[in-house]
């Protein structure tokens, strides 16, 4: 069986971390370790997990000091590689989830199978759903075949093909790329169906929208893909204000001369990759 390590980036996650261990206990197939990185956390996130890795020591924590000032969207994925700096064994899968999330009981056990199944499966997860009105609902705020960020986990191979995550805005979509310019694949499980206890914010929000923005051209979309994806991106918000804020952080980004995510050639690769999927959706 495939061995298996998640990493699970916290700051002052003590409202769920408790509940997130106890659902990796309660897997039929468990991962060998699961290794959570207390982010400079001022609550008692780090005594929570100390307490539960006594009765199950492949729970384990360490302790992480991220810089007071960093770049935007790049601390959990600062997190995340030192949480690898700090793994002793290889690992055929690594994970990054989020603190915030139930799983299924039978996750691991489908994941696994589908890795095993497809050597050259590169990232898998679940969908994400999220608690409204007593119902849970798909949340809805991408396509049901991308690998959202609380529940991303790659085959080894293909995380050291793409030299790791990039820490900075956007990472958790230039990986989805990447994935498939390193000539892996990506793919996600209908049938499993993970409680995001936390809900990525629906309101428009004039810094997020900025920040999206950034992104955009951290993975160097280009001007005409950034307006079209700010238009997307303001219809599922309600607002037009987005496509100005977002476009603002774009060229924001590329006046300040912003270090990029990727190189030129995968951001080629990146582009053409975007234009199929508009393609698709219009045609």
């Amino acid at each position: 069986m495939l061995k298996t390590a998640i990493i699970i980036p916290a700051h002052n996650e003590e409202s769920f971390i408790r509940v997130c261990l106890e659902n990796y206990i309660s897997q039929a197939v468990k991962p060998d370790l699961v290794l959570v990185v207390d982010d400079n956390s001022s609550d008692d996130t780090y005594r929570i997990v100390v307490s539960i890795s006594k009765a199950y020591p492949w729970i384990k924590c360490v302790k992480f000091d991220s810089e007071a000032m960093h770049r935007p969207g790049a601390k959990v994925v600062n997190a995340f590689n030192f949480g690898m700096s700090s793994l002793d064994e290889e690992f055929d899968l690594i994970g990054k989830f989020d603190a915030d999330i139930l799983l299924p009981e039978n996750y691991f056990e489908n994941v696994l199978k589908a890795f095993e199944q497809d050597p050259k499966l590169g990232l898998c997860s679940g969908l994400l759903y999220i608690e409204q009105d007593d119902r849970w609902i798909y949340e809805s705020i991408s396509d049901r075949a991308h690998v959202r960020g609380p529940v991303k986990l790659y085959l080894n191979n293909c995380l050291k093909a793409m030299g790791g995550l990039r820490p900075g805005l956007g990472w958790d979509t230039a990986d989805t790329f990447l994935v498939r310019y390193y000539g892996y694949r990506m793919k996600t499980l209908p049938e499993l169906k993970v409680k995001h206890l936390r809900p990525t914010g629906s309101s428009y929000e004039s810094s997020l929208a900025i920040k999206q923005g950034l992104a955009y051209r951290n993975m160097r979309y280009g001007p005409m893909i950034a307006f079209l994806a700010s238009l997307k991106m303001a219809w599922k918000k309600r607002s037009i204000k987005v496509i100005g804020e977002s476009l603002r952080g774009y060229f924001r980004a590329a006046s300040d001369s912003l270090p990029y995510l990727v190189t030129a050639e995968e951001g080629r690769f990146i582009r053409k990759q975007r234009w199929k999927m508009i393609g698709q959706k219009l045609f």
